[in-house]
């Protein structure tokens, strides 16, 4: 039997693994390991590192389902992927998986923006025409920036051009927008490091 490396085990490897369900102990024994993908610049590149680190905690606080769940799987596994194989600009990168794990929790943003509805409530999950009696929702700028993100796919999202202040503001309010709707959410922490990784 092969032995289980303890760089397989690392935080965000990607592996084929096999193990014995225990229920009853709640905790499984893994009999196989093998990594299913090898990243090739992901723990060498800084800003990459710090995107990844932010996805896997994001991921691991967020994602509590304990059956099955293949597409959730795919995403989780292209995400990290893309990030460590594309050439792309990746400062916009986590916004808009922040976006679309929402898709897969059940809260995925409206796209419904228009100039008679501007404003992104993040307690709702739309926009709305004025600002809500609350402070979850975004100014108008952030909200227009949201739906322009909405519209861009994993492979497109550098396209949107973001100052670091929008970008600040946008992650921000997601991370807001994510406690408002998973109960008992944990503090995220990554994104104060990614933060600073990324505006230098």
């Amino acid at each position: 039997k092969a032995k289980i490396k303890a760089s397989q085990l690392q935080i965000m490897s990607l592996v084929d693994m096999v193990a014995y369900d225990r229920q009853e102990k709640g905790l499984n024994r893994v009999r196989e390991l093998r990594a299913a993908y090898v990243f090739q610049s992901l723990p060498f590149d800084v800003r990459k590192s710090a995107v990844g680190l932010f996805m896997a905690e994001l991921a691991r606080k967020t994602v509590r389902e304990p059956e099955e769940n293949k597409r959730l799987f795919n995403f989780l596994f292209r995400s990290f992927r893309f990030l460590d194989e594309t050439k792309a600009p990746i400062a916009n990168l986590h916004l808009y998986f922040l976006l679309e794990l929402s898709s897969f929790l059940g809260f995925m943003p409206s796209e419904e923006w228009s100039e008679a509805t501007p404003i992104f409530d993040l307690q709702e999950g739309v926009f709305v025409a004025s600002t809500p009696p609350h402070v979850y929702h975004l100014g108008e700028a952030e909200s227009r920036l949201l739906h322009q993100l909405l519209e861009k796919s994993l492979e497109t999202c550098h396209e949107l051009s973001l100052q670091r202040q929008q970008r600040k503001s946008l992650l921000l309010g997601l991370i807001d927008y994510f406690r408002l709707h998973i109960e008992n959410l944990p503090a995220i922490h990554a994104h104060v490091v990614l933060q600073e990784v990324l505006e230098d």
